[in-house]
């Protein structure tokens, strides 16, 4: 667990517990600072997991790129003269598409 995640959630819990002693004693401002901690929390939680989401996408590109350079790779050393033609083939479409103004 993300180290956000836990802190936000602990948050959250003491924020719980900082509004209902709030309420039980009557404390407003006990009660508004408790309400304050769960919205603080709960924003930490969401920043963690956020933060998680966006290591293990860019993990899983980078994992994708490797073995999409790696079956290039593989491609290009077992059959050179295809991929010379198809390289040729690419370039000579993007040439094409290309208009002067």
């Amino acid at each position: 667990m993300d180290e956000n995640r836990a802190e936000g959630t602990i948050r959250n819990v003491g924020g719980k517990v900082q509004e209902g002693l709030g309420r039980v004693t009557g404390d407003a401002k006990t009660q508004a600072q408790g309400v304050i901690n769960q919205a603080s929390g709960a924003a930490q939680d969401l920043y963690g997991q956020a933060k998680h989401t966006v290591t293990h996408a860019t993990a899983t590109a980078r994992d994708k790129a490797a073995s999409a350079g790696g079956w290039a790779r593989h491609y290009i050393e077992t059959q050179p003269y295809m991929a010379a033609l198809i390289a040729l083939a690419i370039g000579w479409l993007l040439g094409r598409t290309h208009r002067p103004v």
